[in-house]
């Protein structure tokens, strides 16, 4: 029920509301505090980083500083096939045929979150609402920001990064509770 409210705001390419997002997220951390974890998209605004630090302790803060407009190509030109959820970029992995799934035939749709003006919103939500989020983590020393376009010239720098973090954890062990 929650998940279809999250949608509906998404759709309309606006955030979801810090209520919500913190709600769901605070609640899947409570059955994984034996692991490592690693957060992807959250916290997005200091009231939801001021949420998380009352829970948690934030060992480290990624920030990948891409310019709005690769972010804006790769998202509008994403395409899926919803039955199988198989994904295409017409960028770097387009479908044999355009349009058409590579194994069905079947059309390809585009999310309504990834067409181009509701991209265009959601990133301008983020320059408004997240960017302080990373001042806020930046103040308290746990801020690292990794620059680029490409994530196999950016990975590498993170991988190194997360070893100095996690010096014991091997790709293989990392989903063993601690």
């Amino acid at each position: 029920e929650i998940g279809i409210l999250a949608k509906s705001y998404i759709d309309q390419g606006q955030l979801i509301p810090d209520d919500i997002m913190t709600r769901l997220v605070l609640n899947e951390l409570k059955s994984l505090d034996r692991y490592n974890w690693l957060l992807d998209g959250f916290p997005r605004t200091v009231a939801q980083a001021d949420a998380l630090d009352k829970e948690c302790q934030i060992d480290t803060v990624i920030d990948l500083d891409v310019p709005f407009e690769t972010i804006k190509c790769r998202l509008t030109a994403r395409w899926i096939h919803p039955a199988s959820g198989r994904v295409y970029n017409l960028e770097f992995n387009p479908p044999k045929v355009q349009g058409i799934d590579d194994i069905t035939g079947e059309p390809l749709v585009q999310r309504d979150d990834d067409k181009p003006e509701t991209v265009t919103k959601r990133l301008q939500a983020y320059d408004t609402q997240t960017k302080p989020v990373l001042e806020y983590y930046r103040k308290k020393g746990l801020l690292k920001s990794f620059s680029g376009t490409e994530t196999n010239k950016i990975w590498p720098h993170i991988y190194a990064f997360l070893q100095t973090k996690l010096p014991d954890v091997s790709q293989k062990d990392a989903a063993t509770p601690r």
